[in-house]
């Protein structure tokens, strides 16, 4: 299973890569094998502000739907476009071009409550 060091983790199973005030959200490769083929994201919330761990989203696979929370509060900024054509980019590079949203988080320590890669690894094992 595939769980970069780099990046942070919620109990939820999405992740969060910080670039300056501003972190990119998707779902953990373990999250993406959990549901299957993804055939639909939905982010109806871009423009809002959200509090941490609020859904933000669903993500729609051929058998279930299921609800996407935000790991950090801040103002979604930007929804992954190239999702809307290939919504199978999240199972295919979860961590890379199959990003979810971008956030300008409210409160950036709030990146230290989230779970280490080893700690997530864990949470799975």
């Amino acid at each position: 299973m595939n769980i970069p060091a780099n990046l942070k983790y919620s109990n939820d199973h999405e992740w969060v890569r910080v670039e300056g005030n501003e972190a990119f959200v998707g779902i953990t490769d373990f999250a993406q094998g959990q549901l299957g083929d993804i055939v639909f994201v939905d982010v109806p919330t871009v423009g809002e502000s959200l509090g941490q761990n609020e859904v933000f989203g669903s993500i729609e696979a051929v058998k279930t739907v299921s609800d996407a929370f935000l790991p950090v509060s801040g103002e979604i900024l930007e929804f992954n476009e190239a999702l809307e054509n290939d919504p199978a980019l999240v199972n295919k590079d979860p961590y890379g071009a199959g990003w979810i949203i971008k956030v300008n988080m409210a409160n950036p320590a709030e990146v230290d409550t989230l779970l280490s890669a080893d700690d997530y690894a864990k949470l799975v094992g």
